[in-house]
């Protein structure tokens, strides 16, 4: 786990910037039902569940029996436990999560600001990176990569490869989930970015703008193809087609300290950190 007291100092302007993009961010899918000093997102329509998190008024006076109401709420909705709240801002939500039963993770919270160095770094020889329109047939592989990637967690090599590549861009095209992912590229809502060897999409990634800010989200690579600096260049690729769309300020959450170190030789720094919780492994 990492440790909320190795972040850098970060504004209150900066983290105020942050939390206006995280409530925003749901709501171009989801509707927000309040509970007490909490939102939860629900969505409206096919697509990934959304999650709870504290609404823009703050929560210092947020309590378990807040967080077991939104439990509750989700239980019926047949949706995952999920919070997701940045700790320096909302200091009091963890205590009141764990005391309503839940397990918290820490993430590096990251930035790459207005005076941050250009993020840049070369693909491999015979890898093409580039960014994924919402016709474009590399797209279903966009979207498959990194639910493999996020399978088999870290930085090392894993085992899942082609194989299980094609399988599941089978099951992802059919249940819609490439179509929606189109959809929001059509709509400006997602750019997308992949790393290609012929035909094949080893890595990928996406950032969603709202207004001058954007979220670096889903980056992974295909576990057989790691060590090779994919998403890296996935990452900025991304961050060049922020730019590109008068994006200001560009951010991620970064899986744990290997993954951060990483992202930090593009030029991102660490400014806080990002709770997610949920119920504890059965």
């Amino acid at each position: 786990m990492t440790s909320t007291g190795s972040a850098a100092p970060a504004g209150r302007s900066l983290l105020a910037r942050l939390e206006r993009y995280y409530d925003a961010v749901p709501r171009g899918s989801a509707r927000g039902e309040r509970f007490g000093p909490l939102t939860l997102f629900v969505r409206e329509g096919t697509g990934w569940p959304f999650y709870a998190r504290p609404s823009l008024a703050g929560c210092d006076g947020v309590t378990a029996a807040d967080v077991r109401r939104v439990r509750a709420r989700q239980r019926e909705l047949g949706v995952p436990e999920a919070f997701e709240w940045v700790a320096e801002t909302s200091p009091a939500l963890r205590p009141a999560v764990e005391a309503a039963g839940l397990v918290v993770r820490e993430h590096p919270l990251m930035l790459l600001g207005p005076a941050g160095p250009p993020a840049t770094t070369g693909a491999p020889d015979g890898v093409t990176v580039r960014i994924v329109g919402a016709d474009d047939p590399a797209l279903p592989g966009a979207v498959a990569v990194p639910y493999l990637s996020f399978a088999e967690p870290g930085t090392r090599r894993g085992r899942a490869g082609v194989t299980e590549l094609d399988a599941l861009i089978r099951k992802l095209t059919a249940d819609g989930t490439v179509e929606r992912l189109a959809g929001r590229i059509r709509a400006g809502l997602t750019s997308v970015a992949a790393a290609l060897e012929g035909d094949t999409v080893l890595s990928a990634g996406q950032h969603q703008p709202v207004g001058p800010v954007s979220e670096v989200v889903g980056v992974g690579t295909l576990p057989v193809a790691r060590r090779r600096g994919l998403g890296l260049a996935v990452t900025a690729a991304l961050v060049a087609d922020a730019r590109a769309r008068g994006v200001e300020t560009v951010f991620l959450s970064a899986g744990d300290d290997d993954v951060a170190r990483l992202y930090g030789r593009v030029g991102f720094r660490r400014v806080g950190t990002a709770l997610i919780a949920g119920p504890p492994a059965p």
